[in-house]
């Protein structure tokens, strides 16, 4: 692969692009954004050589979408008409059945690989970028099946030279497991944010109190909205669901504490620490 064209350069589109060029110096990336600022910001950032438009994926070897999953649902038969027969696209959309279902009786269809890098930070834009973003992460491929095995290959190769570690799943079971791991924990962090926001304007001393448990649990909180809206509203169903289910343990947890029944709050907090050693084998 030579010609890379990445659609976004942001966290995602921005990492990516820095590592890939970390072990291939050679490839040629070429930035595409709605925003002029952006590519520039790109450019000086050594992120991208070149600025391109839709109309150049036509030479793409590679195009990587990494734009609010709404704009993906939009943006992408567009790319696939576009990109030559040799071409691959790959998106990295945190939602995945809107994203498939947009592209599922297109032409190129085969052309396409459906990706969840699940690596990131709270912060966005180019400047975001960082190198080894993705190493020990995992992705989720979904309806692998439906990629031209060539380009599959290729695109494992990339992955696995990032050091990423490998899942596939279907779209719908994706977005199910990834409300509760990922838009979940968004939610809580931006509701806890707002809850204390809300208490400061009377009481001005309580960010003097806030100590690392208070900032690593709202550090979300500072994500960007223009992407998680969109996020929320692709995968409503699902994160209504867990919503429902996490609303009636906060509910649970409140009557105890109403009860002054303290041995079943030690109880479901002890129960609760089991969470230490599922999470072992996240880096």
């Amino acid at each position: 692969m030579k010609n890379l064209y990445f659609i976004g350069i942001g966290l995602i589109g921005g990492s990516l692009a820095k590592d890939i060029k970390e072990h291939n110096p050679d490839v040629v990336i070429h930035g595409i954004s709605r925003k002029d600022t952006t590519l520039e910001q790109a450019l000086s950032l050594g992120l991208i050589d070149k600025k391109a438009t839709l109309d150049d994926i036509q030479h793409a070897d590679l195009v990587v979408v990494s734009i609010p999953v709404d704009a993906t649902v939009k943006l992408l038969p567009t790319i696939l008409d576009k990109v030559s027969d040799n071409g691959l696209v790959i998106d990295a959309g945190s939602t995945k059945q809107d994203i498939c279902k947009a592209v599922e009786n297109h032409p190129k269809r085969r052309n396409f690989l459906a990706a969840h890098p699940i690596a990131g930070t709270e912060h966005s834009g180019p400047g975001a970028a960082i190198n080894g973003l993705f190493k020990g992460k995992t992705n989720i491929i979904c309806e692998v099946e439906k990629t031209a095995f060539k380009l599959q290959e290729k695109a494992l190769d990339i992955f696995k030279a990032l050091g990423m570690r490998i899942r596939y799943m279907n779209p719908q079971a994706h977005d199910k497991h990834i409300a509760y791991v990922s838009h979940l924990s968004h939610i809580s962090s931006f509701m806890l944010g707002k809850t204390v926001i809300e208490k400061e304007r009377n009481e001005r001393d309580i960010f003097d109190m806030a100590g690392s448990g208070f900032a690593s649990t709202v550090r979300l909180a500072k994500s960007s909205p223009e992407m998680w809206t969109p996020i929320f509203k692709q995968n409503k169903t699902n994160v209504i669901e867990t919503l429902e289910e996490y609303i009636n343990n906060l509910s649970q947890f409140k009557e105890l504490l109403k009860e002054d029944n303290f041995e079943a709050i030690f109880d479901e907090m002890k129960n609760t620490n089991h969470i230490k050693d599922i999470l072992k084998g996240i880096s």
